[in-house]
């Protein structure tokens, strides 16, 4: 039990840990669920809560002053608890929201300190401490790490208890309402998305993965190898845009005029 949940709370240090990394979106549920099903021994449920999460935060995405809940920490904790109480995908994403948003409440509380370490990084680069400065910065993105670490070992080593009291408190028709919710949140989460980056420019091309998948049977991937070769040539990845056709000289002996 206390080996799982070090490697559970190891699993959302290295979800954030992402951003350290260039933001590779590893942070997301799609992601780490499944490794929390492989270290549970259920990588199937893993698999299958971890997509109808990734569902259910799609399109929760920071936006100007809006800070989305923490889906890294929910999404972690509630593959993990529902895989350890042997409970279904509704159930996971029963617990998942609640999580998400109490996990953003301590990370608001504890973000309040860290212009201590801002302040102490521009004291530093006033002596010229170019080592200090460092340190504050690697402090300040070590904090997000560690509190992801001792959330979530704390969490699922402490909390089944409690968790499962709650699940059992819940009405099955409540369940049942989540079950019916995720079915929608495909669309919702693609609704959502699309609000944010459908353009004039953009809506043939959406139209034209509906029209492939709907009334040629291309499988979604053969629609997405489709976009690729669009973007690349939208996009000139291959550098060719430049490249301008050779015209005969005149008096080549190809010329026919």
């Amino acid at each position: 039990m206390l080996t799982q949940a070090i490697l559970i709370g190891l699993i959302a240090a290295f979800g954030k840990f992402d951003c350290q990394l260039g933001t590779l979106y590893a942070f997301r549920p799609i992601v780490l669920c499944p490794l929390v099903g492989l270290v549970l021994g259920d990588l199937q449920s893993g698999l299958a809560i971890g997509a109808s999460l990734e569902l259910l935060f799609m399109g929760s995405i920071s936006i100007g002053a809006y800070v989305p809940p923490d889906e890294t920490i929910g999404g972690v904790l509630a593959c993990a608890f529902a895989i350890q109480l042997g409970q279904s995908t509704e159930a996971a994403i029963a617990l998942a929201m609640p999580i998400a948003t109490l996990c953003l409440a301590i990370k608001n509380i504890l973000n309040a300190a860290l212009p201590i370490l801002v302040d102490r990084a521009d004291v530093f680069s006033a002596q010229g401490n170019l080592k200090g400065v460092y340190a504050m910065h690697f402090l300040i993105g070590s904090t997000g790490i560690i509190m992801a670490f001792l959330l979530c070992s704390l969490s699922f080593y402490l909390g089944a208890d409690a968790i499962q009291g709650v699940l059992d408190f819940i009405p099955d028709f409540v369940l049942a309402g989540f079950g019916v919710a995720a079915n929608i949140l495909p669309a919702m989460g693609f609704a959502m998305l699309g609000r944010l980056v459908l353009t004039k420019q953009l809506v043939p091309f959406y139209f034209l993965g509906f029209l492939l998948c709907s009334y040629a049977n291309v499988p979604v991937l053969g629609v997405a190898l489709i976009a690729i070769i669009i973007g690349i040539d939208k996009f000139d990845l291959l550098g060719l845009g430049g490249a301008q056709p050779q015209l005969s000289a005149e008096g080549d002996e190809d010329d026919d005029f």
